[in-house]
């Protein structure tokens, strides 16, 4: 009975806990199955690396793609895990007094992978500064985004160092993008091209925040619409016909030129709706317009 009551409250917290809770939980599974590969294959087996690092290299990431994403999930060693999942922890517990779980999902994702991607073109703008780094592996440029998207939006929010000291947001954000810029070109084993992408990233997703314009509010677009015509695609056999037909309707064309205006300006409505509230928002009249939309 204990250990059914302490699954549940396991399932309960990754259930109820919020997306931070979330995040960890993911974290912790990447970080003990990449465990349980090394216990396996060995700690130098090059599975691990092609999978979950992602190399410094153009060719590396062109042939590994997929490792831009994985490794802001990955960590190796224990303490390194350790101390990015406190920093998660209190950084997205923080962050979701403000904003939604949806927006720290992907302030997370895309500044981490915005940090891989900047490290990687700075690899040919600076390789005197990144050529001593292999691989890129862990999540605090991921977490860097969030500090940053928190410390610029809420820049006199304090927090307490060791429970004692109290410091600014902004103060704290200014002293870790400093640390990392200051570190550059030093082989202490820490990417700071990476943290330094992500905070940038974190600094444009709370900029325009309220707008259409909002990087944050764009990229949660693109994702929604993608996810509306693949889901649509594979639960609605009325969707899977031949594509490349013509119209069939013969309006002259102005008319032809007008009509296509409006159903882009109510696919645009539509899409910003599903941004605010989700797919299961819309009603039966504009799921149906998505659908009879995604077939021509």
């Amino acid at each position: 009975m204990a250990n059914n009551s302490f699954l549940d409250q396991l399932k309960n917290q990754y259930k109820n806990g919020g997306m931070h809770i979330r995040l960890l939980a993911w974290n912790l599974a990447v970080f003990l199955t990449i465990q349980l590969l090394i216990a396996i294959l060995g700690d130098n087996h090059p599975l691990l690396d092609d999978i979950f690092t992602m190399p410094s290299n153009w060719y590396g990431f062109v042939t590994h793609p997929w490792s831009v994403f994985t490794s802001i999930f990955s960590h190796f060693g224990f303490l390194h895990f350790l101390f990015n999942m406190i920093f998660l922890y209190f950084a997205g517990q923080m962050f979701l007094q403000f904003f939604s779980g949806k927006r720290l999902l992907y302030t997370y994702i895309f500044g981490g992978v915005f940090g891989g991607l900047i490290h990687l073109g700075l690899s040919y703008a600076l390789p005197m500064y990144i050529s001593h780094y292999n691989q890129v592996v862990g999540a605090s440029g991921a977490i860097m985004a969030i500090f940053i998207a928190l410390a610029v939006y809420k820049p006199k929010l304090s927090v307490y160092l060791y429970g004692i000291l109290k410091v600014p947001m902004f103060a704290l954000a200014l002293f870790f993008v400093l640390k990392d810029f200051l570190s550059i070109g030093e082989s202490d084993n820490i990417a700071h091209f990476v943290h330094l992408g992500g905070a940038l990233f974190g600094f444009l997703s709370v900029r325009k925040l309220n707008t259409s314009s909002n990087i944050i509010t764009r990229l949660a677009k693109v994702v929604d619409s993608i996810k509306v015509k693949v889901t649509d695609r594979f639960t609605n056999p009325k969707l899977r016909k031949v594509q490349g037909r013509k119209p069939a309707s013969k309006l002259k064309d102005d008319e032809y030129n007008v009509t296509k205006k409006m159903s882009q300006e109510q696919i645009d409505a539509i899409l910003d709706k599903i941004s605010r509230s989700g797919y299961d928002s819309l009603t039966k009249q504009e799921k149906e317009f998505l659908f009879k939309q995604s077939s021509k």
